[in-house]
């Protein structure tokens, strides 16, 4: 099983040189990942263009939006412009992990509909595949940059049906976005059942996330950063909260749990922006 990082674009007072040496750090450290997490209502930076910075500035590690609020974006021609700039400038390095979301004040505040998110996602997913294959759109041909092959690779995330029929014909994967090794297995089961049904050879990947921290106060960052970033869930943001893993030990138990489950790539996000937490995790997952 791979293990990436996340970056510390979504905790508050992160700062543009502790997310570049982050990313220096990450590749350096041997991490699969950079991943990103994605809302608008909140003090984070937006995920494509932290990507970019740490596109900037990294040579071989991967770029993962795990997940990326598609349909707030619901130009999909643009959108599409945008993921495959990234791709092209990071040397083919993306990952993009899309999804519909849960919040409304996200959907609220970017003038796009809630309650029809679903069917908007579907529409955009047949206009960035078309753009990415290159189909003429005007006058001056296709939407580029064109990515070479099937173009920027789809990771889904979301656990409704719609999900995993949607990673089957448009992704290469799933990811899971938060809770236990046995809840990750049992949706594998289901992705893999939506991959048959679509007629796609081979197995899909499947991803996971959870969070850390560790070192001195790492309870505190965790009990800190996710009780104010999962506010909206009342209660159980204290629940995530608990579930970080804030020891070395805890860390390699959730990799080791994860991987028996059939993970493909796990990514630890971060609850405290320091860089020294890089080394610290590659440490614990040595």
């Amino acid at each position: 099983m791979d293990v990436g990082i996340g970056l510390p674009a979504t905790i508050r007072g992160v700062t543009r040189e502790q997310i570049l040496d982050w990313s220096r750090r990450a590749e350096a450290r041997g991490f699969s990942t950079l991943g990103t997490i994605d809302r608008v209502v909140y003090a984070n930076y937006e995920p494509l263009i932290a990507l970019t910075a740490a596109a900037a500035v990294t040579e071989r590690i991967k770029l993962t939006t795990a997940i990326l609020i598609a349909p707030l974006r619901c130009n999909a021609a643009l959108l599409a412009k945008q993921a495959a700039t990234l791709h092209a400038f990071s040397g083919g390095r993306v990952q993009l992990g899309v999804a519909v979301g849960g919040r409304e004040d996200d959907y609220e505040a970017s003038g796009v509909g809630f309650r029809t998110r679903g069917k908007q996602f579907d529409a955009m997913l047949d206009v960035m595949k078309r753009a990415w294959g290159g189909e003429s759109f005007g006058t001056a041909g296709a939407v580029g940059p064109v990515p070479p092959g099937d173009g920027v690779p789809l990771i889904f995330g979301g656990t409704a049906d719609a999900a995993f029929r949607r990673a089957a014909e448009h992704g290469d994967g799933w990811i899971m976005g938060g809770g236990t090794p046995d809840m990750l297995a049992e949706s594998r089961e289901k992705l893999r059942a939506a991959w048959s049904a679509a007629g796609r050879d081979g197995e899909p990947k499947t991803m996971a996330l959870a969070y850390y921290a560790l070192g001195d106060g790492a309870a505190a960052a965790a009990d800190g950063y996710l009780n104010d970033y999962y506010a909206f869930l009342g209660d159980y943001a204290d629940q995530i909260a608990r579930s970080a893993a804030t020891d070395p030990e805890t860390v390699k138990q959730y990799v080791s749990a994860f991987d028996a489950a059939g993970c493909d790539e796990l990514i630890l996000f971060p609850c405290d922006p320091d860089p020294g937490q890089v080394d610290l995790l590659a440490d614990a997952v040595a």
